[in-house]
């Protein structure tokens, strides 16, 4: 079987690395001789994950000012309202290799969640044109995201694949039925652990991570975390980790976390990890951590699949759907108009701390059976085929 993943940007967003590397492995572990591609916005950096076999540059080819495609496409558009024509031309480094495999895989996770997705949609109505199964993995949508265009979309796909209950929820009252419930195939990722840098605190160290997303959604939401490191600096001798997850110009966790190390390098209790690490290599990290707090997905996944007590600064329904899936309720994941609170903040944190041993206990006893349901993911494609 031959499986192409596309809805990929790159992996300098380590929550993606972790959706492809972690996927690889579990469709080559459930389904043998399979063979995994991935078209890529940016394939140079995905050289990182191993497992493929093959990566593609899968990045939207421009349609120049009056060159044919630009004369064709206008032309349609203008008469047929059809945007057909133009959006084949701009993903044609991804509907060219749809002939060469059997399952084309959306994997983008929350790719819907961010308006409508025309280049997406014309890509799967192509896939299905030929006769090739189509897959949406691991994905999470909100009501709020929702629309009749995109609804017309899923309703073509084979197989979607839902990584929390909520969405599962939603789109089942929406009244499509090729969806199964399973659970983030990161949940399974292994990790790398590196040597532990200077300050570290063996069994006394939390992370946090801050993202630029975060902060553009809620510009108060820094001020914030700054009360919140300063009061956990005040009122504790925890070392304090900022770790970055995406390392992606322009949405850069690095460079926003750099300014709360700069703020509080005096203090000598705060660490700043590197922007170079891979998705295993972050988790490495998490792993040995006595707490995390993090904005981005992929991170708290780090944290939750290694049973390091999180809270989430989330800002859309996967969040709170894998966060209620874990404990079952949404629990210690603060909305992103929460964020600003620093009320709120500190209590959500001193919650973390008075629960610490209930909350790993539970984390222990819920983790197989959620990277059960990741693996279950892979059987579902093994079954479609």
């Amino acid at each position: 079987m031959k499986i192409l993943m596309f809805a990929h940007d790159g992996s300098l967003n380590r929550g993606c690395e972790a959706i492809v590397r972690s996927s690889a492995s579990l469709l080559k572990d459930k389904i043998k001789e399979s063979k995994v591609y991935l078209a890529s916005g940016r394939p140079e950096t995905d050289k990182v994950i191993p497992l493929l076999d093959g990566i593609y540059d899968g990045s939207s080819m421009p349609i120049h000012r009056f060159s044919f495609d630009w004369f064709i496409s206008s032309l349609r558009v203008k008469l047929f309202r059809d945007e057909s024509y133009a959006l084949g031309r701009i993903h044609q480094n991804i509907i060219k290799h749809i002939d060469d495999v059997d399952v084309c895989m959306s994997i983008g996770g929350d790719n819907y969640c961010y308006g409508e997705q025309p280049g997406w949609y014309e890509i799967d109505r192509r896939v299905k044109a030929k006769g090739k199964k189509l897959v949406l993995w691991g994905c999470s949508i909100g009501e709020e995201d929702m629309s009749e265009q995109k609804l017309a979309d899923l309703r073509t796909f084979d197989l979607i694949l839902t990584r929390e209950t909520l969405t599962y929820e939603m789109l089942k009252g929406k009244g499509l039925q090729n969806i199964k419930l399973v659970a983030d195939p990161a949940f399974t990722m292994e990790k790398e652990e590196l040597a532990l840098p200077k300050g570290w605190q063996q069994g006394n160290t939390i992370g946090i991570n801050y993202s630029p997303l975060v902060w553009k959604k809620n510009p108060e939401s820094k001020t914030a975390v700054i009360r919140l490191i300063q009061h956990i600096i005040d009122t504790t001798d925890m070392t304090i980790a900022l770790t970055p997850h995406v390392i992606d110009q322009g949405n850069n966790d690095y460079a926003i976390l750099k300014e709360l190390f700069e703020t509080f390098r005096h203090t000598g209790r705060v660490i700043l990890l590197p922007d170079d690490l891979t998705a295993t290599q972050y988790k490495g990290y998490i792993a040995r951590m006595r707490f995390f707090i993090g904005a981005r997905t992929h991170a708290t996944i780090a944290a939750y699949s290694n049973c390091v007590p999180t809270m989430v600064l989330g800002y859309s329904v996967k969040s709170k759907g894998i966060a209620k899936d874990l404990f079952g309720e949404v629990k210690l994941v603060l909305d992103i108009k929460e964020l600003s609170d620093s009320k709120k903040l500190l209590g959500a944190f001193r919650e973390l701390v008075s629960e610490e041993e209930s909350i790993r206990n539970r984390l222990r006893n819920v983790l197989p059976s959620i990277q059960t349901k990741s693996r279950q993911a892979a059987q579902y494609i093994k079954e479609l085929v």
